[in-house]
């Protein structure tokens, strides 16, 4: 959607006479699907994102392990330093505690940090930051504080219990953020540009299993956009079954949903997109329709956020239920590292389509 002209840039991290960007280069390959008419990856499309509201916003700026010199783990942040330079692409040491409190102060002065999370896994450390300091600013009168925390999540990659977890539920009780988990490329484009910009704080996930895969590629919009926070989308329209979700599961519970069709079943699928604040009314909206709800997420089990939407449908729409709530989620284990045993830890197509079919028949 069209967006209001950029703000008035703020000073740059650092001081005068400190080293300023090298002359502007042309933008790295990941960078350049959209302007060059190309559909992107899902990593493609958040690097668009990141890359054009640094241009867009100069007091945008990125801290992160390894994000500068080596490009990221992942390659997301290639050729930024070059275009960007240190003040504002800032290598850090491994203490996401310290690097997340000092993006929290640059805030505090009026820049707008985006701290990448090497894996999200390691959020942990600076989770005194981020619930304790950065969640109560504003309640504290403290003023706003722009910061976004992204970074890649969860399983399927054998990449064991330190850097599969997902952790939305760890922030999700924490009143003052926003949880933001997009299952499309454009999704996490538009999306992470509302983050940049919104006024309070945003963890912003990102699977994985999304980043490069081919199938998931798009045709971004060319224009400049974004999505509004706190908004699900219809990801697929049916009467018979509503199915709630968010991020790789989205295209589980579509693959699912295509199962189904052929038993006669037509499943409306729910993408939720944002996590805090949840678009309870889409969710409702659907249950009314359909008088089914299964709740699907990659999140272990106990105390995932398929439990808050039951209880919430169960509030708002209970009258409308003709079976009960059902939830396929990730069993009550570490991730684990052995092909054999993570592929039967996380939720399958066939898990989601057997309790699709069970709730239809109730």
């Amino acid at each position: 959607m069209p967006t209001d002209a950029p703000p008035e840039p703020a000073q740059q991290p650092g001081g005068a006479g400190e080293a300023q960007p090298a002359a502007r280069t042309a933008p790295p390959e990941q960078v350049a699907r959209t302007r060059m008419g190309q559909p992107a990856t899902f990593l493609e499309a958040v690097s668009e994102a990141l890359w054009e509201e640094m241009e867009r916003d100069e007091r945008v700026f990125l801290l992160g392990e390894d994000i500068g010199a080596y490009g990221g783990a992942f390659k997301l942040t290639k050729g930024f330093l070059e275009r960007f330079g240190p003040l504002r692409v800032v290598d850090t040491p491994i203490a996401e505690g310290g690097f997340t409190g000092a993006a929290a102060g640059a805030a505090h002065m009026g820049l707008r940090p985006v701290v990448e999370m090497q894996f999200m896994d390691f959020i942990s450390p600076a989770y005194d930051v981020l619930t304790n300091y950065v969640a109560t600013s504003l309640y504290r009168g403290a003023g706003p504080l722009p910061l976004v925390v992204r970074g890649p999540v969860g399983g399927g990659a054998r990449a064991g219990p330190f850097h599969s977890q997902n952790v939305e539920m760890a922030f999700f009780h924490t009143p003052g953020l926003k949880i933001v988990y997009p299952s499309t490329p454009r999704d996490a484009k538009g999306l992470l540009k509302s983050a940049i910009r919104d006024d309070n704080p945003v963890i912003f996930e990102e699977h994985k299993g999304l980043y490069r895969a081919p199938r998931f590629r798009e045709l971004l919009p060319a224009e400049d956009y974004a999505i509004p926070l706190g908004k699900a989308r219809v990801a697929l329209e049916g009467d018979d079954l509503t199915i709630v979700t968010y991020g790789l599961m989205v295209h589980r519970c579509l693959e699912a949903a295509d199962a189904l069709a052929r038993d006669g079943i037509r499943a409306e699928v729910i993408d939720l997109r944002t996590l805090l604040p949840m678009d309870e009314d889409a969710v409702v909206a659907s249950v009314r329709k359909t008088s089914k709800l299964l709740i699907v997420h990659e999140d272990t089990r106990t105390g995932g956020i398929a439990g808050e939407i039951a209880i919430r449908m169960n509030e708002r729409a209970f009258e409308w239920l003709d079976g009960p709530i059902l939830r396929v989620a990730a069993i009550d284990s570490p991730v684990p590292f052995a092909a054999p045993l993570e592929d039967y830890f996380l939720p399958s197509v066939g898990d989601v389509t057997a309790a699709g079919r069970y709730l239809h028949k109730y």
